[in-house]
């Protein structure tokens, strides 16, 4: 009777899945969405569960009465299609899908590549008119190795919404391509300043077109982050100077690019193809219900993004949604780097599968996430892109908040110090990061914080940094957790915090504004704070120069010296070694020789400590000093060496 029940059982469970399979059945084509010529304008959506598509055309982005509506033919794989002939560039339009005898909203389909007002109604447009001049010519900048990049992370309006940034078109995507703006001292500030700082890439908040902002209201200050997708394919319109125009948008962030490749910038683009900013409003609900998402036994959303839903990445037709997706933004934007948020929502199949097919078309294409979710999925653990699995992961990073926290304190405890704000205690974490995760003889994974194992293979696969735009800025961070300091000891900490990231192996990643102390009034999550929060004051850069001169020089360092970019775990098990030093101080040497670096012996120290501290002479004698001040300055060091109370020293042999 056990056996013919499993028998009826398993073909049971045979059957639903095929029934399954007819339902949903995956689409090999690559025109899903509009495509566009002068002569004709194809359509094609998926909706294998509809059994009615129509094609609403309008004239204008928002309000009206449609110009027609259009029966699709049903086709092949699930796809519904229809032609219109002639050039319809301008035109507007929507899908609607008549489900289980129900019409539902109408929609722009998932793929387009131009909208509206709010997002409300894709747009018909002959790409080719969006590029600006040059554009053809346009080159990304390369690098060798992706321990080589420095990345700044950067937000469309905070960039150049305040007063101090002298820039003229505030909070837009050409304001970001101005050049030879200045702030009140005459410093230089927005791209100019991106460029003297020495960062190789620009990280910049979604610019997708998100939900959140109400682009009807153009006098309204407005502020979101803009992790609330809803057309992934087309840009942000708050961004663009007139958001009715889906080419404008386009054309405008296009320039943007141009402007930074000409300045030998690279852009990476932060996606967030985890959730939708809507769930059952969304536009793939609309065409598609709940296939796009992750369900509980229950029947209810999967909510591993704490935003209401979370896609089901390993899902054939969402799966290539995505890799088609940034495959488009790569060839019709140029973008040179993908930030995946809350990355351990999505399987590692999939991320493999988007890396190769990146890797394919732009080798050496930067690709990093967060390692983890911020809530439970249905999702199998061992199938999730969490930092744990890193080693799985092929070209792709994971941010260490192993470091993070062990230089600042948790981000979840304001009131926790870190190695860098007198902490020491934190210090194998800092030894950790200072390896990039991998494996190393002299890390006792024991002691260190959150991983207690080395997590990936390669340096260019962590990335190195003390924040980012979640929770406080490393310089609120530390004001809130070392009450009763002065503003000089703070600032110390600050500069320490940095040099960490800065000299330690990996990827480096600096959050805009961390150059000159940048503030957020204390507000730990300033998503959706007005601009007098979140906007960048660039007058802090005059009041602060000592600091982003500090800083300049620490990346001129890292540039200059491959002992600080090995590429490989071998490379530094072989080539760093940590010293032996008194409590609260970490020393490290680099062998400079074996990396052709012009340094032959570099040696790297920190003082977590409020005290100055003395090494040795023997440790130190016959090194000079590389003098972070204003300028490099090469001095004999005769006698003991003196480490200031919240400091760092780098030490070398010609």
């Amino acid at each position: 009777m056990k056996i013919l029940f499993l028998f009826w059982f398993f073909s049971f469970k045979s059957i639903q899945l095929k029934a399954q399979q007819n339902i949903y059945p995956t689409y090999a084509g690559n025109d899903l969405g509009l495509t566009y010529s002068k002569s004709a304008s194809g359509f094609r959506i998926w909706a294998p569960t509809a059994s009615k598509v129509r094609l609403h055309l309008y004239q204008q982005p928002l309000g009206g009465e449609a110009l027609t509506t259009i029966e699709l033919k049903k086709s092949i794989q699930g796809t519904w299609t229809t032609t219109l002939t002639g050039d319809r560039a301008g035109i507007f339009y929507t899908f609607s899908a008549e489900y289980n005898g129900q019409w539902l909203n109408e929609v722009p389909d998932p793929y387009a590549k131009a909208v509206g007002t709010n997002g409300k109604r894709a747009m018909i447009v002959d790409l080719v008119k969006t590029n600006p001049d040059g554009w053809a010519g346009d080159k990304s900048p390369k690098l060798k190795s992706p321990t080589d990049a420095v990345i700044y992370e950067l937000h469309v309006r905070d960039a150049s919404i305040d007063a101090s940034s002298g820039i003229t078109n505030k909070g837009k995507f050409i304001g970001l391509a101005e050049t030879g703006t200045k702030n009140q001292a005459g410093q230089s500030t927005g791209l100019d300043h991106l460029v003297q700082l020495g960062v190789t890439h620009i990280h910049l908040l979604p610019f997708f077109d998100y939900n959140s902002n109400d682009e009807t209201e153009t006098k309204k200050p407005q502020y979101n982050w803009g992790y609330d997708p809803l057309n992934y394919n087309a840009p942000e319109g708050s961004y663009a100077t007139n958001a009715a125009d889906g080419a404008v948008r386009i054309k405008e962030m296009k320039q943007l690019v141009q402007a930074f490749h000409k300045k030998g910038l690279a852009v990476v683009m932060d996606v967030v193809y985890n959730h939708t900013g809507l769930t059952e409003q969304s536009n793939f609900n609309q065409l598609v219900p709940g296939y796009y998402y992750r369900k509980t036994e229950a029947g209810k959303y999967s909510d591993a993004t704490a935003c209401g839903n979370e896609t089901a990445s390993e899902k054939a037709m969402m799966r290539k949604f995505i890799i088609e997706s940034v495959l488009y933004w790569v060839k019709e934007y140029h973008i040179d780097g993908f930030r995946f948020d809350l990355m351990g929502v999505h399987d590692i199949e999939t991320m493999n599968m988007i890396s190769a097919a990146l890797q394919k078309i732009k080798p050496g294409i930067l690709i990093y996430g967060e390692g983890w979710t911020a809530g439970a999925s249905t999702l199998p653990e061992n199938k999730r892109a969490l930092k744990k699995y890193a080693a799985q992961l092929n070209n792709i990073a994971v941010f260490s908040d192993d470091l993070r926290d062990g230089i600042k304190g948790s981000v979840f405890e304001v009131a926790e110090r870190g190695f860098a704000s007198g902490d020491t205690s934190k210090a194998e974490s800092i030894r950790f990061g200072i390896v990039a995760a991998t494996q190393h003889p002299q890390v006792d994974y024991k002691k260190v914080n959150y991983s207690k194992a080395p997590y990936v293979n390669s340096p260019g696969s962590v990335i190195s940094y003390a924040e980012c735009h979640d929770n406080n800025t490393l310089w609120d961070k530390l004001a809130i957790s070392t009450p009763g300091t002065t503003v000089a000891e703070r600032t110390n900490m600050h500069k320490l915090a940095l040099s960490i990231v800065l000299t330690s192996q990996g990827i480096s990643f600096l959050h805009a504004g961390t150059e000159f102390l940048r503030s957020k009034k204390d507000v730990e999550n300033s998503y959706n704070k007005p601009d007098s929060i979140n906007a960048i004051d660039w007058n802090l850069k005059t009041i602060n120069n000592d600091v982003f001169n500090y800083v300049q020089q620490l990346i001129s360092l890292r540039k200059e010296h491959p002992a600080f970019r090995m590429q490989t775990a071998v490379q530094i098990q072989r080539n760093l070694s940590f010293l032996p030093s008194p409590r609260g101080i970490i020393g490290y040497r680099l062998n400079g020789s074996a990396l052709n670096d012009i340094w032959k012996d570099i040696q790297v120290w920190f003082n977590g400590n409020a005290t100055d501290q003395t090494l040795p002479p023997e440790w130190t004698a016959g090194y000079k000093t590389a003098v972070l001040n204003n300028e490099f300055v090469a001095t004999a060091s005769g006698g003991q060496q003196v480490i200031k109370g919240y400091s760092c020293i780098i030490l070398y042999r010609d």
